[in-house]
């Protein structure tokens, strides 16, 4: 008898947790940035699955959560978890170190809606009407139009924006593996376990290429902390928890609301200037979610 799959959300549910999601997960590139300059890349990343392991761990067993019975299961959430969560962020975080322009990675990676409305029909048997093409193709238009000004080449090696091609290729086919395969398992263990693995991988990484030296300021520890639990627990889930009960292409669309929603943080918390340019393309990244969001299925 196969499991039911999850029910969809309703409108107002999937607003809710779509404004959730968006706000941890444009954190993201601040948290790179508060961290990397402490720690090498592997090591920063395998300091904060060591602390998203232990909160996990301790909150499945505290609560009961109901393990895969199966060595497969396991696989199957394995791989999910070193493309989503381990490949896509050795690409961003080393591109980064290295030296990449935050504008180009966040074009780079915005290319994951449209990849995946490109991918959903032979992977997932989902159709993506020419309304949400629409929506996808404003969408990138304007996340283009809200990080221009950060666009810059020739400060970072070649291998730099090779690596965000690797985190875009791993984000991409682990939100289409996660929906195939892992919908129907316990939220809590999975997220568990993919932490586990990614902790393992990142520190035998760190241990392999890195000093491991870290300088623990005070930045660096709310970077490491943030990134642990917003990021690596709370974001994680509730991205998992709205792929499996909507379509995968309206879902990856909410990633290009993510650098226009760090922008704002940036105005607000830093002081930065928002330009006429980056405004514009705010509300054009919105419209085109709204309108891919929107269609009826």
């Amino acid at each position: 008898m196969s499991t039911p799959r999850p029910a969809p959300l309703s409108p107002l549910m999937f607003a809710s947790l779509a404004t959730l999601f968006v706000l941890f997960w444009s954190t993201g590139f601040v948290v790179a940035k508060f961290g990397l300059p402490y720690a090498e890349p592997f090591t920063f990343l395998g300091t904060r699955f060591v602390l998203a392991s232990v909160l996990l761990l301790s909150l499945c067993f505290a609560l009961r959560a109901k393990w895969p019975r199966r060595l497969r299961d396991y696989g199957h959430i394995a791989v999910a978890g070193l493309l989503m969560q381990s490949i896509y962020l050795v690409g961003v975080y080393y591109g980064i170190f290295l030296g990449a322009s935050t504008g180009i990675m966040a074009l780079i990676v915005g290319l994951q809606p449209l990849i995946t409305g490109a991918l959903v029909g032979p992977f997932l048997g989902e159709s993506v009407s020419r309304r949400q093409w629409l929506g996808l193709g404003l969408g990138f238009g304007g996340l283009s139009l809200v990080v221009a000004e950060k666009i810059a080449f020739g400060e970072a090696v070649w291998f730099g924006y090779v690596l965000a091609l690797m985190g875009l290729v791993a984000i991409t086919a682990g939100t289409l593996y996660q929906k195939k395969f892992c919908i129907d398992f316990d939220l809590r263990a999975t997220v568990a376990i993919q932490n586990v693995v990614s902790c393992v991988l990142m520190l035998a990484l760190a241990c392999l290429f890195e000093t491991m030296e870290v300088s623990w300021t005070g930045e660096y520890l709310f970077a490491l902390l943030w990134s642990a639990v917003a990021l690596s627990v709370i974001a994680i889930m509730i991205f998992y928890y709205i792929v499996a009960r909507g379509a995968a292409t309206k879902v990856t669309s909410l990633m290009y609301l993510s650098p226009p929603t760090t922008a704002v943080m940036g105005w607000i918390v830093f002081d930065e200037t928002l330009a006429l340019l980056a405004i514009t393309g705010m509300v054009t990244a919105v419209a085109g979610v709204a309108i891919v969001s929107g269609q009826r299925r």
